[in-house]
This record gives C-alpha cells, sequence and structure tokens, in this order.
C-alpha cells in the first residue's frame, strides 16, 4: 500500500496544493513554521479521518474560508482507491472511499494504517494515563472495528452515567435503580475492552523489547505492565465506590480508568529513565505500533517522521537509518528544517525518494 497523490483545498495553512509521492522515501523540507506538518497532518487525516493535532475539525479549516477537503488517491493491492475528507462550517463532515459516503467516520479506521512518530510523542511517557489509553486505543482500532464500537459505545455509556450522577448531586436525591443499567452496561462493554487489551499487550511487548534493544546502547530490560480494574471482580469495585462516584460526581471504575505502565528494569521509565532512554523506548512503542499494524493487516503502514532528527542522537539515527535502507517500512514521509541533512540521509540508501520544498504554505517538488 502507498499513497500516490494528494490534493488540498483551504487545509491549515494552503490554499491550493497537490503533489504526487514516491512510493518508497518522501521529504518536506523548509523552515519551521512554513507548513511541513500540516502535510503529514493531511495525510494522518486520510488514515484517522481526524487531526493529529486539532482537536477541532474547523479548526483545520484555513483562515478566512469556510471549508477544507483533502483528496488522497492510494494504491492497495494494485488497486487505486481515491478517499476523500471534507468539512463545510456548519455542516456534517464528508468521509468518503471511491465517492462512497460513510454512514459513520468509525468505519474507514483501518482500511489505511498509518504510525505518526512526533515530538509531543513523548507525552504518552511523561503524561496522565489518558494519553496512553488514547495512544493504544488507536493502535487496536485499526485492526478490530469491533473494539472500536464498543470503545466508542463504553464512553456513551460512561457520559450518561456521570450526567446521572451530576443531576443527582443538583436535585439532593439519589435512585440506585436509575443508575445500574449504566452501571451493568458499563461492566458489559468494560469486560471486552479489557479483554482486547490484555490480548494486545502480551501480542505487542514482544516488539517493544526488541526494538529498544536494537535502539538502545543500554542493556536494560524494558516491560510494559497493563493496569486494570478489571483483573479483579469489577461489579464488586462499582459497589465500593459508589459514595465516592456520588461526592465526585463521576464514575471513578471502569476501563476508563486503565493505564500501561512503562518499565526499565523494574522501574518507572517516566521517574528513573534518562532522556535517551525515554527517547528509545517511545521509538520502540512506535515501531512496535508499526510491526504490530503490518503482523495484523499484512500491509506496511504509512510511516510519518515529523521533525525527529532533531530530537534523536547520532547513535539512535543511525539505527532508524539502518532499518530503512533494510526496506523493513514501506512509504516514508520525512519532515526535516535542514534539507541538506535529509538529503545525505537519503542519498546513502538505494530507494526511489522526492524532495519537496515547503514555504509560506507553498509547496513543490525539486531534485537534488
Amino acid at each position: 500500500m502507498h499513497l500516490e497523490s494528494i490534493r488540498l483545498s483551504n487545509f491549515k495553512n494552503y490554499s491550493e496544493a497537490e503533489l504526487a509521492f514516491s512510493p518508497q522515501i518522501n521529504c518536506f523540507l523548509g523552515p519551521n513554521g512554513s507548513g511541513k506538518t500540516n502535510l503529514l497532518d493531511a495525510i494522518f487525516y486520510l488514515a484517522f479521518t481526524k487531526s493529529a493535532e486539532q482537536s477541532q475539525d474547523a479548526q483545520c479549516i484555513l483562515h478566512g474560508e469556510s471549508y477544507f477537503s483533502i483528496l488522497g488517491r492510494f494504491n492497495l493491492n494494485e488497486k487505486q482507491r481515491k478517499v476523500l475528507c471534507a468539512l463545510q462550517t456548519g455542516k456534517k463532515k464528508q468521509i468518503k472511499l471511491d465517492d462512497k459516503p460513510y454512514k459513520k467516520a468509525s468505519e474507514h479506521i483501518g482500511k489505511f494504517p498509518a504510525v505518526l512518530i512526533a515530538p509531543n510523542d513523548t507525552d504518552v511517557i511523561r503524561g496522565a494515563s489518558e494519553e496512553r489509553r488514547k495512544f493504544f486505543d488507536a493502535i487496536i482500532s485499526q485492526v478490530d472495528a469491533v473494539y472500536l464500537n464498543n470503545l466508542i459505545a463504553y464512553n456513551h455509556a460512561l457520559k450518561q452515567r456521570n450526567s446521572l450522577l451530576k443531576r443527582f448531586a443538583e436535585n439532593d436525591r439519589f435512585d440506585k435503580d436509575l443508575l445500574e443499567p449504566f452501571t451493568l452496561k458499563l461492566i458489559e462493554l468494560g469486560e471486552a475492552i479489557y479483554k482486547v487489551r490484555k490480548d494486545f499487550v502480551q501480542f505487542f511487548t514482544p516488539y517493544l523489547e526488541r526494538h529498544y534493544q536494537v535502539l538502545s546502547e543500554e542493556k536494560e530490560q524494558v516491560s510494559m505492565v497493563y493496569q486494570s480494574h478489571f483483573h479483579q471482580s469489577v461489579k464488586e469495585q462499582f459497589e465500593a465506590s459508589l459514595q465516592k462516584d456520588r461526592v465526585l460526581k463521576r464514575t471513578n471504575v471502569g476501563v476508563h480508568k486503565d493505564d500501561f505502565d512503562f518499565e526499565m528494569n523494574g522501574r518507572a521509565i517516566k521517574k528513573f529513565g534518562s532522556q535517551g532512554q525515554q527517547k528509545s523506548y517511545l521509538i520502540a512503542l512506535k515501531l512496535a505500533n508499526f510491526d504490530f499494524l503490518k503482523a495484523r493487516t499484512g500491509m506496511k503502514p504509512l510511516l510519518l517522521l515529523d521533525d525527529i532528527f532533531d530530537k534523536l542522537d547520532d547513535f539512535r539515527i543511525a539505527k532508524l537509518i539502518e532499518m530503512v535502507a533494510s526496506e523493513s517500512f514501506g512509504q516514508i514521509f520525512i519532515t526535516d528544517a535542514r534539507p541538506e541533512r535529509s538529503i545525505n540521509f537519503v542519498k546513502g540508501i538505494d530507494q526511489e525518494s522526492r524532495f519537496f520544498k515547503v514555504e509560506e504554505g507553498k509547496v513543490q517538488a525539486f531534485d537534488y
């Protein structure tokens, strides 16, 4: 699978742009703030039907305009597929595959898998548990539509239960019978989500361990430990937490509280790992993400590398280059503020490549 071309209209800082890509390596080169990351985000949008950077779709519309559109043409098993993502102010977002609209955007997830490695990914390691759940949910959802639907339904039931708890507090009354159906729904859906996450961790961890050893000069042992209320009987935990739920006006038991502990030699890497060790762990997570999707889908995901050369030392860059040269990956998109660095990097690899000069929302291909 690879992305053959993309056409943007009023997306972020691009009024119009149309690019044809190499099936192997593509480099977006230009100064910071010119729009390199926005091009990666457009590709990400084609895979996930949302931006990696903006929480609101409307924020992706070029200032002063009323709509945006992204049209991507993919080669999938030697067949061309066309993906359109578009939004007009005040209207519902459109997601189409080969000119046929989806009933739900979630139906598109996983058809064109992608992995993004970006500067703010450190939140996965250093941030709150929500960041880690979002990270792994995005991976699993690309290969398991039932899991994604269960997750959507769980979050809806959670919102309803929390809303009811707030209403009880506002009216100074409580009715356990009204709350019970939502509790049972969270237990039922939570069990299904928990089982998939538990199986996923067992499958994913060996990839993580292998990539960390390759990327790190150290000999530490890394691991990932899944924490969940569902490790034990969860119904009793809901009962025990009921008074706390009433006081705090929110649900305090369930898979929305799950966490994934990243450890090195049995200790939390966010507390005890050096900056280099944390970087190695993060890149290993992302490469494990790539391997997991490849194993489950039979396709090499698109690999989007956003400004990572500034974040890695020479040793880790060399290891990454070795992997690219070995054709471990499929199609790769790279952003870099230092053109000569990426050009020299690609020169040493026997793969087809294209370079694009990006400047103030304008982009054009060039030869070195």
